[in-house]
């Protein structure tokens, strides 16, 4: 049967299950069990089917045009990442085209469950999230060009920062400083996998495992600034204020300066607060934070790929980039003890590069 002719009937049929079972294997492969996930995906691919929208895409044999998949509308990192696939791109005259996945704290890829059959792209950058290993396994079988930003493949290439290192980093910083009492705000994780937040948060918290005067409350607040500001408001309110509040991300780190101007708590004298990042908020808030160097991210990303794109075979690879302190208005010793404060309202940061 010609590719073009065949429907999501014929492969409900040939796969022995419901049409729903299928358009959810293709649009919400969560929904379906790894087995008959991997069945249906594999009777898609064995019968050629071809989504109609997508049919002459289809045809497209040569090089020139990549996917990148991230959480887009949820996390503003990722666009300054994605800015740095397409300053690559541009220089070797790919074409880019996003695909925004709704959530970073859920599993599901249900984009990348029919992408490859779909034949729009040569090749897949994933940001931000972890493919489900039925559909990892997928793509590495049928040879589909991947590598995987800010996230662990066992299969491809991968770029990160090391996230744990990052908030050992926030920590020790702080320590030094002279902070004993720390909050920590997070978002609550909707999916089990080991998550950037989680890694970041264990970093944090086993840097200072060693000093058992230290004290980490974790504050637990959605991902809006707003959601940050109230649950960072009541533990500022609560009977075990801590002199530093570190955020998972510069967002929330702005929740909590807010917290903190709303409680009459002057910062950094009264509170320091880091957040991690250094996307443009935290430049505009003047924030003291961890940078991540996210064009770089997505630039490499894009020499990886088509390093991939013109090997022989798949190889796994890890390529780790540089952390470091960007220190700023936000953050200085406790009062009373330390060493003497950075000073506020500085017109350029002072980076300061911390080994681990």
């Amino acid at each position: 049967m010609p590719p073009e002719q065949v429907t999501i009937y014929d492969v409900a049929r040939a796969a022995g299950v419901s049409i729903s079972t299928v358009s959810n294997a293709l649009n919400r492969p969560d929904r379906v069990a790894g087995a008959t996930l991997e069945l249906v995906l594999a009777v898609a691919d064995s019968l050629g089917y071809v989504p109609k929208a997508d049919a002459v895409s289809k045809a497209r044999q040569t090089m020139g045009r990549i996917g990148v998949l991230a959480p887009f509308s949820s996390y503003r990192s990722y666009l300054e990442r994605l800015a740095g696939v397409l300053v690559e791109a541009q220089g070797a005259r790919i074409e880019v085209s996003a695909f925004d996945h709704e959530s970073l704290a859920t599993a599901s890829s249900p984009v990348l469950a029919s992408m490859p059959i779909r034949g729009q792209v040569d090749g897949i950058i994933v940001m931000g999230m972890r493919i489900e290993d039925v559909i990892e396994k997928r793509l590495f079988d049928r040879h589909v060009p991947t590598v995987v930003v800010d996230a662990e493949s066992s299969r491809f290439p991968s770029v990160a920062c090391d996230d744990r290192s990052g908030g050992e980093l926030a920590a020790r910083y702080l320590y030094g400083l002279g902070h004993r009492s720390f909050g920590y705000v997070v978002e609550p994780q909707a999916s089990q996998y080991d998550s950037q937040a989680i890694r970041r948060l264990s970093g944090f918290r086993d840097a200072l495992s060693g000093s058992p005067e230290c004290t980490v409350q974790l504050i637990e607040a959605g991902s809006s600034t707003q959601e940050t500001r109230m649950a960072t408001r009541a533990m500022l309110d609560g009977p075990n204020r801590p002199t530093a509040i570190m955020a998972h991300y510069d967002d929330l780190a702005i929740g909590a300066l807010l917290a903190a101007k709303d409680a009459g708590i002057a910062v950094p004298q009264e509170l320091s607060v880091m957040g991690c990042d250094d996307g443009p908020a935290a430049v505009a808030s003047d924030l003291t934070t961890i940078r991540q160097p996210f064009r770089e991210s997505g630039a490499v990303a894009v020499r990886l790929l088509l390093a991939t794109i013109n090997a022989s075979e798949i190889t796994r690879s890890s390529v780790y980039l540089p952390l470091d302190v960007v220190e700023r208005s936000t953050s200085c010793p406790p009062q009373g003890g330390g060493r003497a404060p950075n000073g506020s309202g500085h017109s350029e940061p002072r980076r300061a590069s911390r080994s681990l």
